[in-house]
């Protein structure tokens, strides 16, 4: 071998060592899969989903209510899907099967008609107002999720949130933006 063969040997091995670098750099900090496990987000996400999780949004901005994430679940230590219901400062409760956040009547489009929600509040898990950092997350099933209702679950952290849920890719033929 004479040193041009070596120099174009270690040219070729950088740039793959490159190319490996960002997909992990990717699949670490930017993008994630996460399957759904459980009916807890049915009828938008069923048990066997396999979605696709933006963590890097919430470390470049603010958490929506509404938003689809993987929270960490401390007690089983694994991650849950929830809808991000409650900010930090809001006042939650359900009553008549509807959702009041700060006493207002708020709309769950995603929800199906059909779709059930016992009365709740944030009493129920000893706090008032739900605390700076933290949020309140509820699956979509209402009468069939372990989420922030539950005691034993209570408020998340956000230290604790995942990622966004952007993207159902699994299976190809229910493909879609989450919302």
């Amino acid at each position: 071998m004479d040193w041009l063969e070596i120099k174009e040997f270690f040219k070729d091995t950088f740039k793959y060592v490159i190319f490996i670098v960002a997909i992990m750099f990717l699949a670490l900090y930017v993008i994630s899969l996460q399957q759904v496990v459980g009916p807890s987000m049915e009828k938008n996400l069923y048990s066997g989903d396999v979605l696709l999780l933006d963590r890097l949004t919430y470390k470049i901005s603010s958490i929506k209510r509404n938003d689809v994430a993987a929270v960490y679940y401390e007690k089983d230590s694994k991650y849950l899907i929830k809808r991000i219901i409650g900010l930090p400062g809001d006042v939650v409760y359900f009553k008549d099967g509807k959702l009041y956040i700060n006493d207002l009547l708020t709309a769950e489009p995603y929800l199906g008609k059909d779709v059930i929600t016992p009365d709740w509040d944030l009493g129920v898990i000893n706090q008032t107002v739900i605390p700076k950092d933290m949020y309140l997350t509820v699956g979509d099933n209402r009468t069939n999720s372990l989420d922030s209702r539950d005691p034993r679950v209570g408020l998340i952290s956000k230290k604790d949130i995942l990622g966004k849920v952007r993207l159902r890719i699994w299976p190809l033929n229910k493909l879609k933006i989450v919302k």
